[in-house]
């Protein structure tokens, strides 16, 4: 190939041309505008010469502690670089803040590089550095450095009218909140008068709250003019400001409130959408509840849907009959439709011998990961390992994998399948197949856990996929566990125990929830149960790589029936490895973060239920069997909350909601 450089002379602005050789995959070919005095032109001209035979720096080491740390405070963290080619080095500090350090430098190269920063709230944050040389060829971001700042937290506990408003503020941060101020401000109405304008509280200690009364005086009825609102506004020195917005009728000095709300940027701005379990439906929603867009189907869902980036969605559905199988989240099909309600691509994969059901995930080869039972009579049951006396029904419904690649409008071929048929263990029977100490093997499955009342062995309800290491996370309920699986394997290494990027084959590479299942805990150290919707925080996200789940809390000991969305780190290492002490259950020992009720018995959701990280760092969850969606703030208040209606107040379910950025590419047509 032959490019054309173009040197610009300093003294007269004339240009020369060079043609210069070069291959594609040179390094020099990802270098552009290059503008080069006429004195170091090529052939004798070093730095052109140079721009040509030019190599990266390495990736950054991770960036240094402090780990932990208050808002307001200034914290410097060190990393360093080398360059091949001695160039001298520029860095590039990320603070995870939407904030950076600019680049700095030059360094020579392998110098440790320093760079300061103050966060000016409280929260999680990951800071990562880059580093590129002199000639602007960059480095990979290093891997992230997890910190914790610590500050003060304002919350409205209370808000009521009256004689004024009367607002009670609490401190649920970690610092005590100095300096605050209260401000009022108000629309609408025939005539208001804030007679108390802005209030100065000058200490809230953490968990403790005030109260104040704003006064008010005026006329606003609502009735010949707009109904007021009043504006509460509460700031402080190192805090988020928080505000939010009353909707009330005013008479003299009286106020009746009639609604409150948050304001806007405390939610996560998008659309959220969902498909209620007994309706032919799904829906697209704004923040303010009204239906944007809509899909009609033949068939109920089965029970997930996902908007895809080309603004079709892609649904499970049941399609009214199966020939054996039944129970939650039966399906046997999945479909894709247009923007426009066309239906483009369906698959049906429902027999006597299996059925596909409650989730799909759409991967980035255009394939499609399907979850389904399969048939095994109490005979191959017996034969595996099982309890003949624990076979109900008289067969069992053990769990598989499938990936199919789209045919056509109709059809697909399944190019990858793996089977937990394949990794099982059992220590009941010695004479039978899979016998062996189910405490040396974690990576295998006790075929005599589960299917105690139905056949359905695992019933696995979510299946999620991380490109970075090619893996599937499965969400296991009736194993009360999350389990991680190679996908890089063939379909003949995932049914064996070698092979893939793990050397594993399909064997378990990590599995969470519930160490009883592999003999490495008792009773109190299980963390699940019944959860739903496992799935990887995405990339970019705060958490990014944090594993997230709807825990439903059935059968949690202690204190009653309770949810909580969870948030856990797994023990990975950068190629997808996860540690494990032999003998010990998988780490973490407990959630980075839990969102429970104040009064946990409020939030149950005995099944179904989601839960998804925004990019705000808010936290999306859909009480399924209730039909309530709502999002919380890292500090657990609720900013945001609506009740599905459809198909009526009664039949509301929802398995799964999902909300999309205004900016989603699979949105565009919305905006048309």
């Amino acid at each position: 190939m032959v490019i054309v450089v173009m040197i610009i002379s300093q003294y007269n602005g004339t240009i020369d041309g060079h043609m210069i050789e070069y291959s594609e995959t040179h390094p020099a070919a990802q270098i552009e505008g290059q503008f080069l005095h006429e004195e170091e032109s090529y052939d004798g001209y070093p730095k052109l010469q140079k721009l040509f035979n030019n190599t990266a720096p390495t990736k950054p080491s991770k960036p240094n502690d402090p780990s932990v740390g208050e808002a307001g405070i200034e914290y410097t963290y060190t990393s360093n670089s080398k360059d091949p080619d001695g160039d001298e080095i520029y860095y590039l500090f990320d603070w995870g803040d939407s904030t950076d350090s600019g680049w700095i430098g030059p360094y020579d190269s392998r110098d440790d590089t320093s760079a300061s920063h103050i966060w000016s709230e409280k929260g999680r944050y990951k800071i990562k550095a880059k580093a590129k040389d002199t000639y602007d060829a960059e480095s990979e971001w290093s891997d992230p450095l997890d910190v914790e700042i610590s500050g003060p937290y304002l919350a409205f506990k209370k808000i009521d009218g009256g004689l004024g408003l009367t607002v009670e503020i609490e401190n649920i941060g970690d610092i005590d909140a100095t300096d605050i101020e209260l401000t009022l401000e108000a629309t609408g109405g025939l005539i208001i008068k804030i007679l108390t304008k802005s209030y100065e509280i000058p200490l809230i200690p953490v968990g403790e709250s005030t109260e104040v009364r704003l006064k008010i005086l005026g006329i606003g009825l609502g009735i010949f003019t707009e109904i007021p609102n009043l504006f509460i506004t509460a700031s402080a020195p190192n805090i988020r400001t928080r505000g939010k917005r009353i909707v009330a009728r005013i008479l003299g000095p009286l106020v009746i409130k009639e609604g409150e709300f948050w304001n806007e940027n405390e939610s996560f701005e998008g659309y959220t959408l969902f498909s209620p379990m007994i309706s032919l439906n799904t829906f697209l929603i704004n923040n303010s509840g009204e239906v944007v867009h809509m899909w009609d189907s033949n068939f109920k869902p089965a029970l997930s849907v996902y908007l895809l980036k080309n603004g079709n969605i892609l649904r499970t559905a049941f399609p009214g009959f199966s020939p054996r199988f039944w129970g939650g989240g039966i399906g046997g099909r999945v479909e894709i439709f247009d923007w426009n309600g066309t239906c483009v691509w369906d698959f049906e994969y429902s027999t006597y011998q299996y059925c596909l059901h409650h989730d799909v995930e759409m991967l980035p080869n255009g394939n499609a990961l399907m979850i389904a039972w399969e048939y095994k009579t109490a005979a191959e049951a017996i034969a595996a390992g099982r309890n003949p006396n624990s076979i109900p029904m008289g067969q069992l419904w053990p769990d598989h994998v499938i990936e199919v690649k789209p045919t056509g409008n109709s059809g697909g071929n399944i190019v990858w399948e793996w089977h937990i048929w394949d990794h099982l263990i059992q220590d009941y029977d010695p004479t039978k197949d899979n016998y062996g100490v189910v405490a040396d093997h974690p990576e295998l499955v006790d075929v005599n856990l589960g299917a105690h009342m139905f056949a359905d062995l695992n019933h696995m309800n979510s299946v999620d996929y991380n490109e970075e290491f090619d893996q599937i996370l499965l969400s296991v309920h009736n194993q009360n566990e999350i389990w991680v699986i190679d996908h890089s394997t063939t379909t003949q290494e995932a049914a064996g125990h070698t092979g893939g990027n793990s050397g594993k084959g399909g064997d378990l590479l990590y599995r969470w929830g519930n160490p009883q299942c592999y003999r490495a805990g008792g009773a109190y150290d299980r963390k699940f149960f019944g959860q739903h919707d496992a799935q990887w925080i995405d990339h970019g996200l705060p958490g990014e790589g944090n594993i997230l789940v709807f825990n439903n809390g059935l059968g949690r000991p202690g204190g009653g029936y309770y949810s909580s969305v969870d948030e856990i780190v797994p023990p990975v290492d950068e190629n997808g490895n996860y540690s494990l002490t032999p003998g010990f259950a998988y780490g973490p020992e407990e959630a980075i973060w839990m969102y429970t009720a104040e009064n946990p018995a409020d939030f149950y959701a005995i099944n179904l239920a989601s839960a998804q990280r925004l990019p705000n760092g808010n936290t999306l969850i859909c009480n399924g069997p209730h039909g309530i969606f709502f999002e919380v703030t890292p500090e657990k208040e609720i900013v945001w909350e609506y009740l599905n209606q459809e198909p009526d107040l009664i039949s509301n379910h929802v398995f799964k909601i999902l909300r999309y950025a205004p900016d989603y590419p699979g949105l565009e047509n919305l905006f048309d």
